[in-house]
């Protein structure tokens, strides 16, 4: 009887000890994943102020002969039904209110076929009063600014465009656009442009300066104003009457930028120490090339399916509430369920879609899922996540390239780059993590 007493106690402690090393299966526990997208939705892609003459040391206006030289990126829009336009605005300063700018709606920058627009395109920019102060005879106007004129007479009028050899309401003519100003551009890469904006007043009959201004690349009509109607109060009336151009240049740079989706992705769970979805340092073998040059997880879960070292993997490719599968943009997120023993990993992999082949991940080895107390993680794991670069396609301006994904012809089209996976160190600016992505895991 002892003798048996003591075999039992024998076989109930071998047994206590078999599951604490892990011998019996620990119980699986649920996770729930949210990767969102916290970027901001730009109105504008990009915008600036030039005011400082080509050659000069400092700001001023640009006298007869003198020229403003900007430069910007820009893609084809990816927006149906519109195009990618530039606008801009600089004083007529011998004037009261008085500005030179393309029309209301802009002017296109890629035709329908997707050529870049060059050459001489004075022709598409004309004069127009901004409505916001009575006008006086051009040039002699006491409250003209190179008259020593601080503020004239309200007009609370519309803005109007000065058609050349017409007169203003006022009686008051002008010279044709073209004997006062001269505005060309350049395409000297893809989906770069340089606009130069000079003075050609000398010998019209009003030679005098241009003032600094401001420029905006945009999708929608009327970023500056729209004809017949009074001025929208964004800064335009400081350019038009003073030409200063500090209050539009804020106005349109708090609402410019290129808005960031993010791409379906992939995730896996799986052992410490194994790499399942990349190696930094490594060329990408594993089909991480789908997700960062096109948003495509389907060859990396292909590839997690039959890693030894991956218990689980799928994709995650619909938003939280919606129908269908897609990227999301800002404020959506994706969201799922994963499951996972004490002692695993997870990482996932979405695409930074206003890229060639930049991708969202936590380092190759990804994140443990139970802290060194054994309790599962919870909360806020961006400060985890970091932007990679897959090494396989070279990378051009972010959110203007011709062969990122939402504006390449198809699939794999940029340059090849054959490099390792990394991450991203180029000549580009981008975003902090945490301002375009928030990834939380939630224990159930």
């Amino acid at each position: 009887m002892k003798k048996l007493l003591f075999l039992s106690l024998v076989a109930l402690i071998t047994s206590c000890s078999d599951d604490d090393d892990g011998g019996t299966p620990a119980t699986p526990t649920s996770f729930t994943v949210s990767i969102e997208n916290v970027s901001t939705a730009y109105t504008y892609t990009a915008s600036g102020a030039f005011s400082v003459p080509d050659g000069a040391a400092g700001p001023g206006p640009i006298m007869e002969g003198d020229s403003y030289s900007f430069t910007f990126y820009a893609g084809p829009s990816v927006t149906p039904g519109t195009d990618t336009r530039l606008s801009f605005a600089t004083m007529l300063i011998k004037s009261n209110d008085l500005f030179f700018a393309p029309s209301g709606q802009g002017i296109d920058l890629y035709d329908e076929d997707g050529n870049a627009l060059e050459g001489d395109i004075t022709n598409k920019i004309y004069l127009w009063d901004a409505g916001t102060e009575v006008n006086e005879e051009p040039g002699t106007g006491p409250n003209q600014p190179l008259n020593g004129g601080t503020q004239g007479m309200d007009e609370g009028g519309n803005v109007t465009r000065i058609v050349d050899g017409m007169a203003d309401a006022e009686g008051f003519t002008y010279p044709n656009v073209s004997d006062l100003i001269q505005v060309t551009i350049a395409n000297p890469e893809p989906s770069k442009f340089k606009v130069t904006i000079t003075n050609v007043s000398e010998g019209s009959s009003l030679p005098g300066p241009h003032s600094p201004g401001v420029w905006v690349v945009h999708t929608a009509d009327q970023p500056l104003f729209a004809a017949r109607s009074p001025d929208f109060d964004y800064g335009l009336e400081a350019i038009a009457e003073d030409g200063s151009p500090g209050e539009l240049e804020m106005f349109l740079g708090d609402r410019s930028g290129f808005t960031i989706p993010l791409s379906p992705g992939a995730w896996a769970v799986h052992a410490d120490g194994a790499r399942p979805l990349f190696t930094d340092g490594a060329p990408d073998t594993e089909g991480m090339e789908g997700i960062a040059e096109d948003g495509d997880p389907a060859p990396l879960a292909a590839s997690l399916s039959a890693n030894a070292d991956v218990s689980s993997s799928a994709v995650f490719n619909t938003p939280a509430g919606a129908a269908a599968p897609g990227p999301i943009g800002p404020g959506a997120r994706y969201e799922f369920t994963i499951m996972a023993t004490p002692g695993e990993y997870f990482n996932f992999a979405t695409m930074y879609i206003q890229s060639n082949d930049l991708f969202f991940a936590f380092d190759d080895v990804g994140i443990a899922l139970w802290d060194d107390d054994g309790d599962p993680i919870s909360g806020d794991v961006t400060s985890e996540v970091e932007l990679w670069d897959s090494g396989t396609e070279v990378n051009e301006f972010p959110g203007a390239g011709l062969n990122q994904a939402v504006r390449q012809s198809g699939p794999d089209t940029g340059m090849e780059e054959s490099e390792n996976v990394g991450l991203v160190n180029d000549s580009f600016d981008y975003p902090d993590v945490s301002d375009v992505i928030r990834v939380t895991i939630t224990p159930q």
